[in-house]
């Protein structure tokens, strides 16, 4: 019986274990189709372990498409996908009532936000008006139509995509959004052999056309709730503390509560692809370059808030 069959059929007397068997076939399901990005995709799978959302933002072609439908596919989930555009409607996104001429009543029709994994491409496409129909949905699990409040499945993850280029046909995220993020990824190009190995697995059928689920969904929530019952000692969290209103002190917009909260629940779920029941410093400085810095705003042109995240682990104290 191999550790998948154990896993699906068993129940183990270590969840942190059988937590971490799941993230790391989900990370080597993803990467029979994305090559070079090892680090991206654990980071991935840490915000689904950790009940959060995840933006991918680069050039076109580097694959942020194809890495959202990689890890979809590797649970046996309802995966949807939103082409975001200028014209789309917030009704587009979250569904809409409409009246049934036989029964007399208006009826909802859900939208494609009713899923457990969400691929929400090239969203800075559409006007802030579409986007904000996300919001409610991935703070909260929830859709408020016409008055009425629809629970989204549970899991419930959105993965968005956004071009860094032409900036005057795209619509900047809001600050409120952004924060809802717990995690923003850049891929960038690959490396020359990473490129070729690549090219060499696409010419002919594409990989992702053969890739299966390897988790359930019991088994996802299974590891988030085991993710969530990770121990945060005091100092920990002091360190977190820290880390945010050094940002704070530093910047023109800072790291909210929100951004502290994404912060120690990402290495809540560091801790456990670790194998670990607690969370240390290291997992925090881990997680923090690709929670934090989406979340600033800094008052000069000489420093980035990545720059300022990195300053921020160098100079406050692990205590």
């Amino acid at each position: 019986m191999t550790d998948t069959d154990t896993s699906r059929g068993q129940q183990s007397d270590s969840p942190v274990r059988d937590a971490t068997r799941v993230a790391t076939r989900v990370i080597e399901n993803v990467e029979e189709v994305i090559v070079g990005h090892h680090d991206e995709i654990e980071h991935i799978v840490i915000a689904l372990l950790g009940r959060g959302h995840v933006l991918l933002e680069d050039v076109p072609g580097v694959g942020k498409t194809m890495l959202a439908r990689s890890v979809a596919a590797s649970f046996d989930g309802e995966f949807k996908r939103v082409q975001f555009t200028p014209d789309l409607l917030p009704t587009d996104v979250t569904g809409v009532n409409v009246f049934n001429q036989k029964t007399q009543e208006f009826e909802f029709r859900p939208g494609p936000i009713f899923a457990n994994v969400v691929l929400g491409d090239e969203i800075n496409r559409a006007p802030p008006k579409t986007q904000s129909a996300l919001l409610e949905a991935m703070e909260e699990g929830q859709v408020s139509v016409d008055g009425t409040t629809h629970a989204v499945p549970s899991p419930f993850t959105v993965i968005a995509t956004q071009n860094t280029v032409e900036r005057n046909r795209a619509y900047d995220l809001p600050m409120a959004e952004l924060d809802r993020f717990m995690t923003k990824l850049h891929l960038g190009y690959p490396e020359a052999d990473e490129e070729s190995a690549m090219l060499g697995e696409v010419v002919g059928h594409h990989p992702i056309e053969e890739l299966t689920s390897v988790a359930t969904l019991e088994q996802l929530t299974a590891a988030q709730n085991t993710v969530a019952d990770v121990t945060v000692e005091e100092p920990i969290r002091t360190y977190a503390t820290r880390l945010a209103r050094f940002t704070r002190e530093h910047a023109e917009l800072g790291v909210s509560p929100r951004g502290s909260i994404s912060l120690l629940r990402a290495a809540q779920a560091r801790a456990v692809l670790d194998g670990r029941e607690y969370v240390v410093p290291d997992d925090l400085q881990t997680e923090a370059p690709v929670v934090l810095p989406h979340r600033i705003r800094t008052d000069s042109s000489d420093q980035s808030a990545t720059d300022l995240v990195r300053e921020a682990l160098d100079s406050v104290p692990v205590e």
